[in-house]
C-alpha cells in the first residue's frame, strides 16, 4: 500500500478530475490536497506549459507534497483562495476541484481527537497551529450557542437537551478527553444507532471548530471570480449541509441561492450546473468514505 493511500483514498478519483476538463496547459486548482492523489491525478493530464496549485492548512498533508515544478503546495485555509492567487500572480484559473469534509487521515489519528474510536485530546482542529479545540467549544460555549451548533450542524433532535447536559457536565469536570464527550452524549444516542448518533454530534462540533461551511462559503465566492468562461467548478460534498450550498450556488450563482429570472422565465446563472455523480457501488464498498459522497460539476458562462 502507498504511502498516499494509507494517509487518504480519494473519492472518485478519476470522475472529479475528467470533469475537470483539463487541457495540457491548463492552470487548476486542488483546494483540499490531503493525501495528494487528485493532485497527482490532475499532474499526469498537464505538460510543462500548465500547473497546478494545492491547498491545505494541516501540516501533515504538506509532507504529501510531490517535487515538481509544474506544482506548488500552499500551506493555507482555502478561504483565502483570491488573496493566495494574486500572491502568486495568477488572474484567472481554468478548473477547481474541492473533495470536503475530512481526510481518512485524520480519522485515523489517534491523536487528533476527530473519531470515536480513540480516547484522544478533544482538538478536531484541522490546522493545530490556531484557534480553539472541541474542549475548548464544549467548556465554554452558553447552553444556546450549543444547542444551535448540534441542531445546526449534526441535524440533531436532542440538540437542547445534549446541550444542558453538557452545561451540567462541565460544571463538576472540564471536557479534555473524547470520553468525556462519549460519556455525556451516551443517554442521547440509542444503541441501534449509537454509532450514527455519535457521528453528527462529532461532525458537528468539527464544522463549528474549524469553520468549515463559512470558509466553504467564501471560497466559491472566490472561484465564481477566478474562472473565465468555460471554467469548471467540480465539487464533491459528504453531507447535506454543504451539498445544499453548493447545489444552490451552482444553480443561482450566490450563497443564499436566491433564483433571478430573465423577462423570458430562465434562470440567470454565472454557472451551468452540468451534472451531479455517485460513487460506483464497487469504491462505496471498497472506500466506505465515499458511500455518502456527491460529485458536482458546473461550467463558468
Amino acid at each position: 500500500m502507498s504511502e498516499q493511500t494509507v494517509y487518504h483514498t480519494p473519492v472518485m478519483l478519476n470522475e472529479s478530475v475528467e470533469g475537470m476538463e483539463i487541457e495540457k496547459d491548463s492552470i487548476c486548482v486542488d483546494v483540499t490536497f490531503g493525501g495528494g492523489g487528485h493532485s497527482r491525478r490532475i499532474l499526469e493530464e498537464l505538460d510543462n506549459s500548465g500547473h497546478l496549485y494545492s491547498f491545505d492548512q494541516d501540516e501533515d498533508a504538506e509532507k504529501n507534497a510531490p517535487d515538481d515544478k509544474r506544482f506548488t503546495f500552499v500551506r493555507g485555509n482555502f478561504r483565502f483562495l483570491y488573496n493566495f492567487m494574486r500572491y502568486y500572480g495568477v488572474e484567472k484559473i481554468d478548473a477547481l476541484l474541492a473533495d470536503l469534509g475530512v481526510s481518512g487521515h485524520h480519522f485515523d489519528d489517534e491523536t487528533r481527537g476527530f473519531s470515536f474510536r480513540f480516547d484522544a485530546d478533544l482538538d478536531m482542529r484541522m490546522n493545530n497551529r490556531a484557534g480553539r479545540t472541541a474542549a475548548d467549544l464544549l467548556n465554554e460555549a452558553s447552553e444556546e450557542e450549543l444547542a444551535r451548533i448540534f441542531k445546526l450542524y449534526g441535524e440533531l433532535n436532542c440538540s437542547r437537551k445534549l446541550a444542558s447536559a453538557i452545561v451540567k457536565q462541565r460544571a463538576q469536570k472540564p471536557f479534555r478527553k473524547v470520553s468525556d464527550l462519549i460519556e455525556v452524549s451516551k443517554p442521547f444516542c440509542p444503541p441501534q444507532r449509537e454509532k450514527k448518533e455519535l457521528a453528527k454530534i462529532f461532525q458537528a462540533l468539527r464544522i463549528e471548530i474549524n469553520q468549515e461551511l463559512e470558509s466553504l462559503k467564501e471560497m466559491l465566492e472566490q472561484a465564481k471570480e477566478l474562472l473565465p468562461a468555460g471554467g469548471r467548478l467540480v465539487v464533491i460534498t459528504y453531507h447535506s449541509i454543504e451539498d445544499r450550498i453548493v447545489k444552490n450556488f451552482m444553480k443561482s450563482g450566490n450563497i443564499e441561492g436566491e433564483i433571478t429570472k430573465d423577462f423570458f422565465g430562465r434562470i440567470e446563472s454565472p454557472f451551468e450546473a452540468k451534472k451531479v455523480m455517485l460513487p460506483t457501488p464497487q469504491e462505496q464498498e471498497s472506500n466506505p468514505r465515499s458511500r455518502s459522497a456527491k460529485l458536482r460539476i458546473a461550467i463558468k458562462k
